[in-house]
């Protein structure tokens, strides 16, 4: 552990007190997403921590992201009810272009835009991820999307989702990991443009949910990387 992760556990602690076990029992209790923590952690940078700073974040290792959501847990909160902006952030800073990086990461980083959402799992495919089935096609300047996505948590309260798509039919590439895409929604424009979001009970409290994806049109700009080549973009 080195003394800046140190400094940094020190400080997320600091910050948890303000968000007590009678804060985390009543969002149990109630079922109810912990909004106000989310939002402290993003105003002290936390949720920034792995975007450049050129871009507004703190620039730190994949260390110093584990440091922070580790101390949450240690203090007794839910990482979980954020930690997807640290883990699929690295699709974004690897295979994102210039453009896209500074589209979205700054926005990122103040908190003015949430990328909390993964589309991945289906409910034919499970834990197969290399045989989902909602298709991504080219049409123009657009990808039209039709399929399901489940267990997508915090599609609620996101501004952006990564989404992984088939754009090509498995039938029609050499390799199972080929003919996948990463795309990234803006859900904003897209609820009641062609996705729907549909919450999951669970016995967690997870906010968790299932999209439905019918004819929703997306910039063929918010394509991550290169077509195709999605799914080695995600690990």
């Amino acid at each position: 552990m080195t003394e800046s992760h140190t400094a940094i556990r020190e400080e997320v602690a600091k910050l948890c007190l303000q968000f007590p076990g009678d804060y985390w029992r009543a969002k149990d209790r109630d079922r109810a997403y912990p909004g106000e923590f989310v939002a402290a952690l993003t105003q002290a940078g936390y949720l920034a921590a792995l975007i450049p700073e050129e871009y507004g974040g703190a620039g730190l290792p994949l260390s110093g992201a584990a440091a922070i959501l580790e101390e949450i847990q240690r203090q007794g909160g839910n990482g979980g009810a954020c930690h997807a902006q640290m883990y699929i952030m690295g699709t974004l800073l690897r295979h994102g272009s210039d453009a896209q990086k500074a589209q979205y990461l700054p926005r990122i980083a103040t908190g003015e835009l949430r990328l909390q959402a993964f589309g991945v799992t289906e409910p034919t495919s499970g834990t197969d991820t290399l045989a989902l089935k909602t298709t991504a096609v080219r049409d123009g300047d657009d990808y039209v999307v039709n399929g399901q996505k489940i267990w997508t948590s915090r599609a609620e309260h996101s501004d952006l989702m990564l989404l992984l798509a088939r754009t090509s039919p498995r039938d029609q590439v050499a390799k199972r990991t080929d003919g996948l895409s990463v795309l990234l929604v803006d859900m904003r424009a897209a609820v009641g443009n062609g996705l729907t979001i549909r919450p999951i009970d669970t016995m967690m409290n997870h906010a968790t949910t299932e999209v439905f994806f019918d004819n929703l049109r997306v910039p063929a700009a918010n394509l991550i990387g290169t077509e195709g080549q999605g799914f080695r973009y995600i690990l």
